[in-house]
C-alpha cells in the first residue's frame, strides 16, 4: 500500500495545478470549480503557472544554463517562449538571444510558431515583431534577436542577458555556436540561458549532459497527454515502444554507445574534420553512394557523398537521403548530387530490382559511369572494412551528419542493426560510397556532364 501511495503522490506531484483539479474525484472537483469561481477559472485558464507542469518552470538556485531534455511534444518549446516571456515582460533591460539551427527555424518555431513568442502572449502585453531586423521589442523595452547556429560567427560579439537555444542536438555546428553564445551571456546581474532539445548524442549534448553545473530537467511525450491526442499516443507506443529510437525521441533518454557497434561516436567524433571542407576542385575521385528502398513505398533513399582529399583520405561531404520519394523523386535526387558535387561515378545497391534500379537512375539523365552492386555478404561483413578504415584515420566527416551517425553506431559486429529506423540506408549507401573510394576498382573512365 506505501508503494502504490508513493507511487500516486510522485504521479500527482508532476501535474499542473489544472491537471490536478481536473483529476480530482467529482464532489471535490465542482467543490474546487465552485471555489474558484468565475474570475478564479479565467485566471487560471491564462496563467501559465497554473497550466504548467513543474518540468516546465524555471528551477530554483542560482544556475546559469537550464537544459530541457525531453522527448517530441513534452512543451519544451511552450516552456522556453514563456521563459523568455516572462523575462522579456518584466526586465526593460533584458537583451535576449533567440538561436535555432538556422534563422527560418529560428523564426518559424520559435517566435511565430503555434507556442511560440508571438501565440502566447497575452492581448495588450504582445511584443512588436521587426522581422526584418530579427528582433523583438517588447513594451518594456526588453529586445530579443534571432540567430542561426549554423553560423557561429554571429554569434561572436553580440552582448545578451539571457538567451533560448532551441533544438541544440540538431545544430549544424553546436559546440561553436554554443561557446560563442555563452561568451557573450555578460550583460546584467544574473544571465542565464535555457536550452530546449530532444536528445541525439552529439558532442555538445553529451558535454552539456555531463555538466554538474547544468540544471537537467528530463521529460517524456507521454507526460503531455492531458494535451496531445490518445491515437497519436496509442500509435507511438505501438510503433516504438521498446525501441532505441522510441527511448530517444519519446522519452528523451540520450542513447550513447551500444556494445558491439561497428562505429561509436567517440570514433566519429575523432573523425570530425577540422576546419571548411575544401572545394570540389581540390578534390580527386568523388563517388555517390546509392542505397535504393526496397519498394516503391519504401522509406528512404540513401543518397551518400564522399571524395579523396590530396592525401588519399575519403572525407564524407554530404548526406543527400531523401523520403518517401518515388522511383523518379529518388533518382533526381541522384541526379542532383551529382551534377551539384561534379561527381565521377555513381554506386547504387542492385539487390532489389537490380535492372529497375539502372534504368530509373539512367532515365534521370546521370551521364556518369554507373555501377550497380550486389550484395553477396551480409552488412556486417560490408561494413567492418569501412569501420577499420575509419579506426585508421582514412576517413574525414565534412560536418556534423546526425542522422548517419546514429544509423552508423547502430550497426552491429553480429550483423543485426539497432540504430534509428527500419532499416540503415544511409550506412548502406555510405558504405557503398566509401568502399568503392577506399577498397574497390577504380578503373572507370572519368566522365564530365557537358
Amino acid at each position: 500500500m506505501t508503494d502504490r501511495r508513493t507511487a500516486e503522490a510522485t504521479s500527482r506531484a508532476a501535474l499542473s495545478d489544472v491537471e490536478l483539479i481536473a483529476s480530482l474525484p467529482d464532489a471535490d472537483y465542482e467543490a474546487a470549480l465552485a471555489a474558484l469561481g468565475e474570475a478564479g477559472l479565467e485566471w487560471a485558464r491564462r496563467d501559465w503557472r497554473c497550466r504548467a507542469r513543474p518540468s516546465q518552470l524555471p528551477p530554483e538556485g542560482d544556475w546559469f544554463v537550464w537544459l530541457i531534455l525531453a522527448g517530441r511534444g513534452f512543451g519544451k518549446t511552450r516552456a522556453g517562449a514563456e521563459w523568455v516571456r516572462a523575462i522579456g515582460e518584466a526586465d526593460g533591460t533584458a537583451r535576449i538571444a533567440l538561436v535555432g539551427g538556422s534563422l527560418q527555424e529560428a523564426r518559424t518555431v520559435m517566435v511565430e510558431g503555434e507556442s511560440g513568442l508571438l501565440a502566447i502572449a497575452p492581448a495588450g502585453r504582445r511584443p512588436l515583431w521587426q522581422p526584418a531586423l530579427r528582433r523583438l521589442r517588447w513594451p518594456s523595452g526588453a529586445i530579443a534577436t534571432l540567430y542561426g547556429a549554423a553560423d557561429p560567427e554571429t554569434l561572436r560579439g553580440p552582448q545578451h542577458s539571457h538567451a533560448w537555444a532551441d533544438e541544440i542536438a540538431k545544430w549544424p555546428r553546436g559546440s561553436a555556436a554554443w561557446d560563442n553564445l555563452a561568451m557573450g551571456l555578460r550583460l546584467g546581474a544574473r544571465p542565464q540561458m535555457v536550452a530546449t532539445t530532444t536528445p541525439r548524442p552529439v558532442v555538445l549534448l553529451r558535454r552539456l549532459a555531463a555538466d554538474r553545473q547544468v540544471v537537467v530537467t528530463r521529460g517524456r511525450t507521454r507526460d503531455n497527454r492531458a494535451a496531445l491526442p490518445r491515437s497519436f499516443l496509442a500509435e507511438m507506443a505501438r510503433s516504438y515502444g521498446g525501441t532505441r529510437l522510441g527511448a530517444q525521441e519519446l522519452d528523451g533518454a540520450l542513447m550513447l554507445d551500444v556494445d558491439g557497434a561497428l562505429w561509436t561516436r567517440r570514433l566519429l567524433d575523432a573523425c570530425r574534420l577540422v576546419g571548411a571542407a575544401p572545394e570540389r576542385d581540390a578534390l580527386g575521385r568523388l563517388v555517390i553512394g546509392v542505397d535504393p528502398p526496397a519498394s516503391e513505398t519504401g522509406d528512404a533513399c540513401g543518397i551518400v557523398v564522399a571524395g579523396l582529399d590530396r592525401e588519399g583520405r575519403a572525407l564524407v561531404l554530404e548526406d543527400a537521403t531523401v523520403a518517401h520519394a518515388s522511383p523518379e523523386g529518388w533518382a533526381r535526387a541522384v541526379a542532383d548530387a551529382a551534377w551539384r558535387w561534379r561527381a565521377d561515378r555513381v554506386v547504387a545497391e542492385a539487390n532489389n530490382g537490380g535492372a529497375m534500379v539502372g534504368a530509373v537512375l539512367r532515365a534521370a539523365d546521370i551521364s556518369l559511369p554507373l555501377r550497380l552492386v550486389h550484395a553477396a555478404h551480409g552488412k556486417s561483413a560490408r561494413a567492418e572494412p569501412v569501420a577499420a578504415a575509419y579506426e585508421a584515420g582514412r576517413v574525414r566527416h565534412a560536418g556534423l551528419f546526425a542522422d548517419l551517425e546514429a544509423q552508423l553506431c547502430g550497426m552491429m559486429t553480429n550483423g543485426r542493426y539497432e540504430g534509428p529506423g527500419r532499416s540503415p540506408d544511409r550506412a548502406d549507401a555510405l558504405v557503398w560510397c566509401l568502399t568503392d573510394l577506399l577498397l574497390g576498382r577504380q578503373d572507370a573512365p572519368r566522365l564530365r556532364r557537358l
